[in-house]
């Protein structure tokens, strides 16, 4: 695997492990609709919170958030309605993203809630 896919998973796993540690209760990790994915799908009490995981291992490029543009909100706005659609789901839900950088001298987690809203 390639070590971008590693930083990539295991930015996941300690963005998991986040969410657990706050209390959210972690329903499904990378769900599939055609070619979208959504990272990690939990609930935060009785709010469906959809997850974007971006990681890297310095910010000298800009911070892992900056990465998730306009298309990739529209994909995951996507996917989401899908996914409430499969599961007959009428809650409430919120978009957010956990940036993560990640390397030998330091982990930083920052978790942006309402990161951005549906159009």
């Amino acid at each position: 695997m390639a070590r971008h896919n590693e930083l990539g998973k295991l930015g996941e796993a300690l963005a998991q492990q986040f969410l657990s540690d706050k209390g959210y209760n972690v329903i499904h990790t990378n769900w599939r609709f055609d070619k979208d994915e959504i990272d990690i799908i939990a609930m935060d009490g009785d709010v469906l919170v959809i997850v974007e995981v971006k990681t890297r291992s310095t910010d000298a490029f800009g911070h892992p958030e900056d990465a998730i543009n306009h298309n990739k909100e529209k994909f995951l706005i996507r996917a989401t309605e899908t996914y409430l659609e499969e599961n007959q789901l009428d809650i409430d839900s919120r978009f957010d993203i956990i940036s993560i950088i990640h390397n030998d001298r330091e982990t930083k987690i920052d978790h942006i809630i309402d990161a951005f809203y549906p159009e």
